[in-house]
């Protein structure tokens, strides 16, 4: 996510919005090109970084506007702070299946009040977190130059989700040291010896 915009604002330095769109453009390309030289299977998150880098250049260049190549991921992580809010109060939330794919726990431990406890509260955390970085982001946008959109938005967003990262983590570690401490967290209530 980084090296993409790091990429852009190099060339924004040097050249100008059009050929830093094609810069960043290319830099996305060419990660997928070297895969596929060296016979590696591209993954599926670089060939969707390929489509959408395509369809912001090819957007801005049918605009004339730099602006609309930023505005898609500002619009992205509103919608994934929405995503987040919404579905904290639900039975199981998208954070829960985030963790689920991060951090593999039997149904029996996700199940436990004090963890759906925790799902919620994550919820709420990156659902806010993920707000203030849009409004942040649109903000700095519509507000600011492109150079200081790029250095101001790339730090304070690597401040604020490193922050919540951080919080996320610690929070699960005390919430499963609680739960161990409660109760074992085997199904068949035997505590395990590592």
């Amino acid at each position: 996510m980084i090296l993409p915009v790091l990429v852009f604002y190099v060339a924004l330095l040097f050249t100008g919005p059009g050929v830093a769109l094609g810069v960043a453009a290319a830099w996305v390309y060419g990660g997928v090109a070297w895969r596929l030289v060296r016979g590696d299977e591209a993954p599926g998150t670089l060939l969707l970084a390929a489509g959408t880098i395509t369809v912001r250049v090819a957007l801005t260049v049918a605009t004339g506007n730099p602006i609309v190549f930023f505005l898609q991921p500002c619009l992205g992580v509103f919608c994934v702070s929405m995503g987040f809010l919404l579905t904290a109060p639900l039975r199981r939330p998208l954070i829960r299946r985030v963790v689920a794919d991060l951090v593999p726990l039997p149904d029996h431990v996700t199940e436990h009040p004090r963890m759906r406890r925790f799902f919620v509260w994550q919820s709420v955390l990156w659902g806010c977190a993920q707000l203030l970085n849009a409004v942040l982001s649109l903000w700095l946008l519509l507000s600011q130059s492109l150079q200081t959109y790029l250095l101001v938005r790339t730090s304070a967003v690597a401040v604020l989700l490193g922050g919540a990262a951080l919080v996320s983590v610690l929070s699960f570690r005390h919430c499963l040291r609680r739960l161990e401490a409660r109760a074992p967290l085997t199904a068949d209530a035997e505590p395990e010896r590592a």
